[in-house]
Formats: C-alpha cells, sequence, structure tokens
C-alpha cells in the first residue's frame, strides 16, 4: 500500500513565506499541470517484494508529469537495489519550494535526502549539499560543460544536470500557411504577423484568438522572458559576467517599450497575471498564434485532447531587430543530495540512476525534457518524439544564462527587481528609459560595494 506522509509532518517547520525575499523559478518545471491537491504530501514507492534497505525521500517535481515520471522512475530504482523511496511532493509555487528548502537546511533536517534544485539555485544552497565527485565516478563528463560548470561551486559537484530548459517559440504552422506568412525572424515582424492572424481570425468567427502569449506576471517567469528581450535587442543580461551592473542602456529600455505595446493589442491583457500554463492553456485551446514557453509544452500540445495537435511547430526566438540576435534564456532543473540526509551513499546512486543517459534518454521520449547529455541530440529514438530536439540543438547549448552565478545568494534580490521593472513597463506604470534607469539603482543598491 503506497503511504502517504503530510507536508507538516515532513517539515516540523512553520512555512512563512510571505516574509520572506525569495526567487521563484522558471524553466519547464514545477508549472506544467494543475496540481490535483493543494497539500503537499510524500508517496512511498516499495521497491517490490524483496523491501527495502534504507528508505528515502526525494523531492523530483511537484504537480502532473512531473511527479508521475519520477513515480514511475523511483519505482524502477528501488526494484534494483532494494532500496524504497518516498515522493515528496512539494509547494507548486517554485518560490515556496525554495522557502522550504532552506527552512529545512537551516534546520539541518534530515527529512530530504534528494532535491531537484533550480539551474540558478547552486550558489544559493551550495552549503547544503554534497559534493558528487566522491561518487559520480566521472559521469558528469557525458553532459554539458556548460551546465556542470554552473552546478561545480569551489570545486565541488553540488548538483547532477537533470534536463535543461531554453525558451522557445511555438507557433501555428497551419495559420502561417493558411495566411501564407513566413516563420518572423524578428520581435517586429512577429508582431505584425500576429496582428494580421489574429484579425483574420476573429473576422472569421474566433473571438478569443490572440497574437501572442507569453509570461507578464511580475516573477522569475517574467525575468526569463525579459533576459531574452533584453539580449535579443543587444542590451545584455543586466548584470554582465564580470560583475558590472548593465541595466541602464538604451537597447533594453527599447526591448522592454516593444513588450509593452503587445500587451492588449496582440496580447490580452490577462499576460500580467499569467505564467507557463496559463499560455499554454490559452495556446493550446487554439486560441493564440504564437507562444513563448519551454520546451515541456510539447508532448502536451500533442496529447490527443489537445486542440492543436499536429498543428504546431517550434522556432528559435525572434531577434531584437537587424542589429539583433535569437537569445533564449537557460533554464533546467538538477538534482542534488542534501549534506544532512543520513543515506548520502544511497542517495547519490539514485541520483546518478535518474541523470543517467538511459533515464534522460526515457524522459526525453515520454516527456520532452531536454537531456543534458549532447549524444542523445543526434539519437533517433528520441528526435522522433521530439523532432525540434535536432533542429535546435544550438539553442539549447548556446543559451543566454541569468547572472546567478555571479551574483550568488543576492540573485533572488536581483531576479525581483528585473521582473519588477519589466513589469512596470508592461502595466504601463513606467516607460522603458525609466524603468531601466531605475532597475539599475535597485541593483546598484542591492550590490552595496563593488562586489557582489
Amino acid at each position: 500500500m503506497v503511504k502517504v506522509m503530510e507536508w507538516q509532518k515532513l517539515s516540523k517547520l512553520t512555512l512563512a513565506v510571505g516574509t520572506m525575499l525569495v526567487l521563484s523559478a522558471c524553466g519547464g518545471s514545477g508549472n506544467k499541470e494543475a496540481s490535483k491537491a493543494d497539500t503537499p504530501k510524500a508517496e512511498a514507492s516499495t521497491g517490490g517484494e524483496s523491501g527495502g534497505k534504507v528508505q528515502l525521500t526525494i523531492s523530483c517535481g511537484s504537480v502532473g508529469q512531473d511527479f508521475e515520471m519520477c513515480k514511475k522512475l523511483t519505482d524502477a530504482w528501488s526494484k534494483k537495489t532494494g532500496n524504497s523511496v518516498k515522493l515528496f511532493t512539494a509547494p507548486n509555487s517554485s518560490t515556496d519550494i525554495l522557502a522550504l528548502f532552506r527552512q529545512q537546511f537551516g534546520a539541518g533536517s534530515s527529512e530530504l535526502d534528494v532535491v531537484m534544485i533550480d539551474v540558478v539555485w547552486p550558489g544559493i544552497l551550495k552549503n547544503h549539499l554534497v559534493d558528487l565527485k566522491q561518487y559520480s565516478n566521472g559521469a558528469e563528463s557525458k553532459h554539458f560543460p556548460a551546465i556542470v560548470a554552473n552546478n561545480t561551486i569551489d570545486g565541488k559537484l553540488v548538483a547532477m544536470p537533470w534536463f535543461t530548459d531554453a525558451g522557445l517559440m511555438y507557433y501555428r504552422k497551419d495559420l502561417l500557411e493558411k495566411y501564407k506568412l513566413p516563420v518572423p525572424k524578428t520581435w517586429a515582424e512577429m508582431a505584425e504577423t500576429a496582428q494580421k492572424i489574429q484579425d483574420g481570425e476573429r473576422a472569421a468567427g474566433n473571438k478569443d484568438m490572440q497574437g501572442f502569449v507569453f509570461q507578464g506576471k511580475a516573477s522569475e517567469s517574467l525575468t526569463c522572458d525579459a533576459l531574452e528581450w533584453s539580449s535579443s535587442f543587444g542590451g545584455g543580461s543586466f548584470v554582465e559576467p564580470d560583475g558590472k551592473i548593465s541595466a541602464n542602456n538604451p537597447k533594453t529600455a527599447a526591448a522592454f517599450d516593444a513588450a509593452a505595446k503587445w500587451v492588449g493589442t496582440i496580447s490580452p491583457k490577462s499576460v500580467l497575471n499569467g505564467g507557463e500554463e496559463e499560455a499554454r492553456g490559452i495556446f493550446q485551446n487554439g486560441n493564440a498564434v504564437f507562444m513563448r514557453n519551454w520546451p515541456y509544452a510539447w508532448s502536451l500540445l500533442q496529447k490527443d485532447d489537445s486542440k492543436v495537435k499536429g498543428k504546431v511547430a517550434v522556432s528559435a526566438l525572434p531577434a531584437g531587430g537587424a542589429d539583433g540576435k535569437s537569445a533564449a534564456t537557460l533554464g533546467g532543473w538538477q538534482l542534488a543530495v542534501s549534506k544532512y540526509s543520513k543515506h548520502q551513499k544511497e542517495a547519490a546512486d539514485l541520483v546518478m540512476f535518474l541523470t543517467s543517459p538511459e533515464i534522460q534518454k526515457q524522459r526525453a521520449i515520454e516527456g520532452s525534457y531536454n537531456p543534458t547529455i549532447p549524444e542523445l541530440y543526434k539519437d533517433a529514438d528520441v528526435l522522433k518524439a521530439a523532432p525540434f530536439f535536432g533542429d535546435l540543438y544550438n539553442v539549447f547549448t548556446s543559451a543566454v544564462a541569468r547572472p546567478a552565478t555571479v551574483t550568488g545568494e543576492k540573485y533572488n534580490e536581483v531576479s525581483a527587481a528585473v521582473w519588477n521593472a519589466a513589469a512596470s513597463v508592461l502595466n504601463g506604470k513606467s516607460n522603458g528609459t525609466d524603468a531601466t534607469k531605475k532597475l539599475e539603482e535597485d541593483l546598484t543598491k542591492i550590490r552595496r560595494g563593488d562586489k557582489w
């Protein structure tokens, strides 16, 4: 029988996230599908009739596809090793997940053995994670070097890459064909194409048709979108790899102003309160021409109950103009072992199993999760299930990183400043020039000195 453990029994602490300044992670995880239950819990994989030698608790997905696939894979590890695994269903909000981890680690709790962490969290949680080099036997060499470097802090491999992400442009290929329009190469071309098709479809009877949906809610999701806009216009990443603050520049200002023009014209005003799932809902119901989202959406758009099944294609995000470039924010999730775990060796073995080439291939085929292992982008089975993986290989490998490594534990404050600046322009309370000036001032205050 599957055991259930309430969140309160696991935490033993009161989660007071309202008073904590923490980061809401973006990426193709955590927001994929509506949760079937609001109360976090843990479910046990029994490990078959062989029984369990030790029992681990893993947090590897909050809801929907994430949770179900994690359960399936940990069941396989349990049967292989004889150990048992509890799946901890974390809060649905990534903000709350990070807050919970910080509370657990701060208390030295051994309740969680393996945790799934966002690509921007290693610098924040580094002091609470096990160095996996002693268990990996060099397995990290099979993964993208940039991601391994991201997960290596002060020479310690604090997490193994599990899947990577990069922002993509989804579009209705049937509608572009209907109106005889090419795939747009710039944001300006996208806006023009979206407007033309939106007007045409509304005139034909679909009053709910929107030109473009994206993530406009003041959250980490908006930071990801804003970074893509700024970088594509040549404005940089707000804080550069050398620590220099670069937010106050005319190109970033122009990018913010361009995005603000979409709201209320080709984008519904509801995008100001929406994230990845809200955008996917509109697009999957057949009511949007273009959508910015993560690769996870592909498999969901191809389900039998999807109104756009077989009608969707994917491209790189548009460039900021003739002198601009396509830019996609690097996302993705890693698996790490808590240094407070009483079973670090077994927990590390589970991490190595879940991040192995065989399991990453299975997840790519069944869930459209981008592997962190380059050779899988040439695998025939993977490309059959997700054809765009091969076409957009360079997008995934050369994506723009958020300034998390350079800003370290201050990244959550940095990100909040970015998303608030972008939101102020989108909702019409400010303009690009004023917002980027204030953003630079805010970032300077957060840095408090010459170094981060």
